[in-house]
């Protein structure tokens, strides 16, 4: 069975609807002790994260998800859900969960591509250039595009967190992965055949990292 966590932070019926697709089993749910029984975690979100991490104090959800990384259940971050596992967001400076080391920047204001200015937020299909060697990123056709919308993108403070990179003006870090978590900034439950694939992969995936 897989958890999605509801903490009023939008498209988790996107993402049940991904996994009824492939026949995976799931509830969405803030209660702590349904999730703890779950196999797998899904932290998805969309929003501010001042709001969303007010909503997880509140619940009390923000320690069961350090609990869960801890005890080493599979946990996937999707978006939002990644941004709020870094130590800060400068998205109105935002202390968050201190899961991953690094901050959530803001993408600079006149982002260029050549002369191009690119509109903020990155939003639309944009590639991934994956660390080939994650069992949840096998698969995935070196020239698969993902669904972007975010004006905050992820910065870990250690590049060996990163699992993925994208070009958007700048080269930014769009997947982290360590142990039993994977996080990734762009919307799989949005991406067609490749982020299913994705989504495949975590519900198979046992938690270990390939490195």
């Amino acid at each position: 069975m897989i958890g999605i966590v509801d903490y009023r932070a939008g498209n988790l019926t996107s993402v049940a609807r991904a996994l009824e697709s492939l026949n995976e089993p799931c509830i969405i749910t803030n209660d702590s002790r349904l999730l703890d029984d779950v196999s797998h975690i899904i932290f998805p979100g969309v929003g501010a994260a001042g709001a969303a991490m007010a909503n997880l104090r509140e619940s009390g959800l923000d320690g069961h998800l350090k609990k869960w990384v801890q005890d080493g259940k599979p946990v996937l971050g999707i978006c939002l859900g990644t941004q709020v596992i870094f130590d800060r967001s400068e998205e109105d400076d935002t202390p968050c969960l201190g899961i991953v080391p690094g901050v959530v920047k803001r993408f600079p204001a006149d982002l260029r591509e050549g002369e191009e200015r690119l509109k903020i937020p990155h939003m639309g299909w944009n590639r991934v250039a994956f660390r080939k060697d994650h069992p949840v990123f096998a698969g995935i056709p070196g020239d698969a595009e993902f669904y972007f919308v975010h004006s905050y993108y992820p910065a870990p403070a250690d590049e060996t967190w990163a699992a993925g990179w994208t070009d958007y003006g700048i080269r930014f870090c769009s997947a982290v992965a360590r142990g039993n978590l994977v996080a990734v900034q762009f919307h799989p439950e949005k991406s067609g055949r490749p982020g299913l694939t994705l989504l495949a992969n975590f519900c198979r995936w046992g938690g270990i990292d390939a490195q």
